[in-house]
């Protein structure tokens, strides 16, 4: 989730960033609830697109390898590496495909629609032929699944949605530059002005200079990112979280334990820390509903799902990890630092 990694370089962030932005934008516009939710779906999807560049370590390793000859999860991250955050990160190609991806989502067959959906298709198969002739094979093997994956997105939206042409593109376009920033503490930096050798940044910012204290707060960021996304969809919805009242949430903080037995993590070992973090908060939110579920007959059942506690479940295991993460850093501070 959080790490070089940990769960393949996707940070749930980068699309929940762009969702609250989107959900956000929307309610100030006066949107209903449905439909701030179904920009900041689309414009959330866009966002986390650029992820795609990993495809490039399935083309790269043999699968079978992983299953018949041990060979370790680490490696496919490297070949996955070798190309992330590379073309598919750059602001030049989101400026260029962004409103493309918009124009793919012309409805109707009349000939001037035809004829504007075929320039976009051209262009962007254009973007493939820079990616080889800029990267080789590999480019085009990358950025022809960001095209395809993008067309994807945009196609589904024309067909779910009845979000203008305009809106879409500006979805798409804004949600794709909401991604690179989001890798500026986790790795190496991305190629902003890919195809141009010119580097914006040339090494990763660091939050801390003990490599464990800077992981806490790369963590700390995507939390924060999807608190953000959470409140955002709180404020469109009108509903509340328990997480003020419910005190289970508070068992999150007994995770600073973990600090004495658990190796301390960094970027590139961290899964013992990720999963087992995560494990915590999940924990409160299931404690919290076991705590105050309704007690029902055995012959009776609900109507309906009460989506609305189960947002509010959601909001107590957020509140727990986050807690567990203060929990930790407390502990490992005044342990190891």
């Amino acid at each position: 989730m959080l790490t070089e990694r940990t769960i393949g370089n996707v940070f749930i962030g980068h699309a929940l960033l762009a969702f609250a932005l989107a959900v956000l934008f929307a309610e100030w516009r006066g949107w209903p609830a449905r439909r701030a939710l179904t920009l900041g779906a689309v414009m959330g999807a866009f966002a986390a697109l650029p992820d795609v560049d990993v495809v490039y370590a399935v083309v790269a390793l043999d699968a079978g390898r992983f299953l018949g000859n041990g060979l370790p999860p680490s490696a496919f991250w490297e070949a996955a590496n070798s190309v992330h955050r590379s073309m598919t990160h750059s602001v030049l190609i989101a400026l260029v495909a962004g409103p493309l991806f918009g124009v793919w989502t012309l409805r109707g067959r009349t000939p001037r629609t035809v004829a504007t959906r075929s320039v976009a298709a051209a262009v962007l198969v254009g973007l493939v032929g820079v990616a080889i002739a800029v990267s080789g094979p590999l480019g085009g093997i990358v950025m022809g699944a960001f095209v395809v994956v993008g067309v994807g997105i945009a196609t589904a939206t024309r067909q779910w949605t009845d979000l203008s042409v305009r809106t879409v593109g500006l979805a798409a376009t804004i949600g794709l530059l909401t991604h690179p920033w989001g890798d500026l503490v986790t790795g190496q930096p991305p190629q902003l002005l890919y195809p141009f050798e010119m580097a914006v940044l040339s090494e990763r910012i660091v939050l801390h200079p003990d490599p464990t204290m800077h992981l806490l707060g790369a963590f700390g960021i995507e939390l924060a990112t999807i608190w953000f996304a959470t409140l955002a969809v709180v404020v469109v919805t009108d509903r509340t979280l328990w997480t003020v009242t419910d005190g289970t949430a508070g068992l999150g903080a007994t995770y600073g334990a973990a600090a004495f037995v658990l190796v301390p993590p960094t970027l590139d070992v961290s899964y013992h820390f990720v999963f087992s973090i995560l494990a915590v908060g999940a924990a409160c939110g299931v404690l919290s509903w076991y705590r105050t579920r309704p007690r029902l007959p055995p012959v009776t059942r609900p109507a309906a799902v009460d989506l609305g506690a189960g947002f509010a479940y959601w909001g107590i295991a957020l509140a727990g990890t986050t807690l567990a993460l203060a929990g930790y850093a407390a502990v490992y501070a005044a342990v190891w630092l």
